[in-house]
C-alpha cells in the first residue's frame, strides 16, 4: 500500500489526536479479570497438548526481564530499578521453575518459532546469565531454524563484545531503545546515551549480520520541539535501521509513578506533537521506508514490509509480526500469554510472582476466556489492523454469522469515516484507504464493543 507523503494533512492528524487501544490483542489487557484463574490457564495448556493445536498452531515465547539499572522518567513498563545484579540469578531460577511448571502440561520439546526478550532491560543480565537463560529454554523447547529470536537493547548496557555473545546465543533481531538523540531531551527523561554510542553499536551489529535492527523512538517527550525532533529524524535516517517504531508519549502520571518526575510544563503541546508526527511521516516515507501500520516503518526489503505487501501481517503483544497467529507463553513478572481462546497475565510484583511459584503454582493472576462475540470482533479488528480490509464472506464462513446484520450499528457508525475518505464499504466488505491506513486504530475502535460505553479512554495512548 504505497502512500504519497503529501496526503496526510495536519488537520486530519489533529482530528484523530484522541486516546484509543493499540490492539495488540482483542479484548485488550485492561479487560482481563481475576475470575480467570490458574486452573483456567492450565485447562487451556492441557487442551493445547491434547488437541489439534499442538500440531497445527505455532508457539512463541515472551520472557520478561524486569530489571533496569536506572529509571527512565517516561517509562510505563513493569520494571524493577536496582544496581544489585545478584537479583538476576534468583530471578533466572524462578523462570526455570516456571518453565518446568509449563512443561508439566504441554510437554518438553514444543517447537518455538518466535522468542522475544523484553523488559525492563534484558541486557541487564550479564553474558553468563543470558547464556544460562538460553540453555534453559533450549533444554525445554525446540527453537525452529529460521525463527525470529529478538531482544530489546539498552545501548548503555551493550558493547561490541556483547553483540558477539547475542549472535552466538542465537538472537537474530535487535531492538534498540533510542527514543530521542537530543541531549536536552535525554537529560529531561533521565536517559543519557550519546548518539555516537548508538551509531557505533548499530554499525557493529550490521557487521555481525543480524537479520533485522529496530530503533524505538518517542515523540511528545519533555523538551522536545518539532525542530529538535527533526534533527533526531535526520540522524535516524542516516543510521537507516531495518525497522523503526515511532510511539506517542502518553503522560499519565496518575498511573505511572516515574512520570511524576517529568515537569508537565516542559511537555510539547498538542499542535507541536502533531507537527512532530507529520514531519516523521514525511521524513521516513521520503527516505524510502514503508509505513507498515500503526507506529511501524520498515525498509522495503525487510520481512515486515514484505509481509505487508503479501497480506501476511499479524499482530501479537509485541506489535506487528510476520509470524502467523499463534499461541504465546508469557514467562516472568507481568508477562501476558495467549493460549487457544484465552489470554492470561502473570503477577505484576516480583514478590507475588515468586510466592506463587514457591507454592508450585503457575503465577497467573488474571486473564480472559473469549466469548463467541469476542472471537468474531477479534477477527474483524485484526483483519483491519493487519490487512486493512474485512471480507464479509470470510468472517461469515469462519464464525457462522451474517456480518452485515451482526454489525448493523457498527457499519452505520463507519459512515463518518467513509465521508472522511478513510474507508470504503460495499457488499463485499470494508477497505481501509491509503489515507485511512494512518488512522486504522480509529477504524478498529468502531468494532470494539467495550469502548462504546467506556468513559475512561484517557488511560490509552493517542491513536496517532
Amino acid at each position: 500500500m504505497s502512500v504519497p507523503v503529501q496526503i496526510v494533512p495536519e488537520e486530519l492528524l489533529s482530528r484523530f489526536d484522541v486516546p484509543g487501544p493499540r490492539y495488540t490483542s482483542f479484548p485488550t489487557a485492561d479487560r482481563f479479570v481475576e475470575a480467570f484463574t490458574t486452573d483456567d490457564y492450565v485447562q487451556a495448556l492441557t487442551q493445547r497438548r491434547t488437541g489439534l493445536a499442538a500440531h497445527s498452531r505455532p508457539l512463541s515465547l515472551y520472557v520478561h526481564i524486569p530489571f533496569c539499572e536506572s529509571l527512565c522518567y517516561y517509562c510505563a513498563c513493569n520494571k524493577i530499578i536496582t544496581k544489585h545484579h545478584e537479583k538476576a540469578a534468583s530471578y533466572l531460577s524462578y523462570l526455570s521453575r516456571e518453565v518446568d511448571l509449563h512443561t508439566q502440561y504441554i510437554g518438553q520439546g514444543q517447537t518455538i518459532s518466535q522468542l522475544h526478550l523484553g523488559g525492563g532491560s534484558p541486557t541487564f543480565l550479564r553474558d553468563d546469565e543470558l547464556r544460562e537463560l538460553m540453555v534453559m529454554l533450549r533444554r525445554n523447547f525446540t527453537l525452529a531454524p529460521g525463527g525470529e529470536y529478538s531482544i530489546e537493547i539498552d545501548p548503555r548496557t551493550v558493547d561490541s563484545a556483547r553483540l558477539d555473545t547475542l549472535a552466538e546465543l542465537g538472537f537474530n533481531r535487535l531492538s534498540f531503545g533510542v527514543q530521542d538523540f537530543d541531549p536536552a531531551v535525554q537529560k529531561a527523561v533521565h536517559r543519557v546515551q550519546p548518539a555516537e554510542q548508538v551509531f557505533a553499536l548499530i554499525d557493529a551489529a550490521r557487521k555481525r549480520g543480524f537479520d533485522s535492527i529496530n530503533i524505538d523512538l518517542i515523540y511528545g517527550l519533555p523538551r522536545q520541539t518539532p525542530e529538535s525532533f527533526a534533527r533526531t529524524l535526520e540522524q535516524v535516517n542516516q543510521l537507516r535501521p531495518d525497522r523503526i517504531a515511532l510511539y506517542a508519549y502518553a503522560h499519565l502520571p496518575e498511573r505511572f509513578k516515574p512520570q511524576r518526575r517529568i515537569d508537565a510544563q516542559t511537555l510539547p503541546n498538542a499542535a507541536a506533537k502533531v507537527a512532530m508526527l507529520s514531519r516523521s511521516l514525511v521524513s521516513f516515507l521520503s527516505a524510502g521506508y514503508v509505513y507498515v501500520g500503526m507506529d511501524h516503518f520498515a525498509l522495503p526489503d525487510d520481512a515486515l514490509a514484505i509481509a505487508k505487501r503479501q497480506g501476511r501481517l499479524h499482530r501479537n503483544f509485541q506489535g506487528y509480526s510476520t509470524q502467523p497467529a499463534c499461541d504465546m507463553i508469557g514467562l516472568g513478572v507481568s508477562s501476558i500469554g495467549r493460549v487457544g481462546a484465552t489470554y492470561s497475565q502473570n503477577a505484576k510484583t516480583l514478590e507475588e510472582y515468586c510466592d506463587l511459584i514457591d507454592q508450585g503454582r503457575l503465577p497467573v493472576v488474571r486473564g480472559l476466556a473469549l466469548s463467541r462475540d469476542d472471537l468474531v470482533r477479534r477477527a474483524v479488528i485484526m483483519s483491519l489492523m493487519c490487512q486493512g480490509q474485512v471480507l464479509f464472506e470470510s468472517i461469515d464462513l469462519a464464525y457462522l454469522v451474517d456480518c452485515r446484520n451482526y454489525f448493523t450499528r457498527e457499519l452505520e457508525d463507519l459512515q463518518s469515516l467513509v465521508e472522511q475518505g478513510l474507508v470504503t464499504v460495499d457488499d463485499t466488505g470494508i477497505q481501509v484507504t491509503a489515507q485511512g491506513w494512518f488512522f486504522v486504530r480509529a477504524v478498529a475502535m468502531v468494532f470494539d464493543r467495550y469502548l462504546q460505553t467506556d468513559r475512561t479512554r484517557a488511560r490509552f495512548s493517542k491513536i496517532i
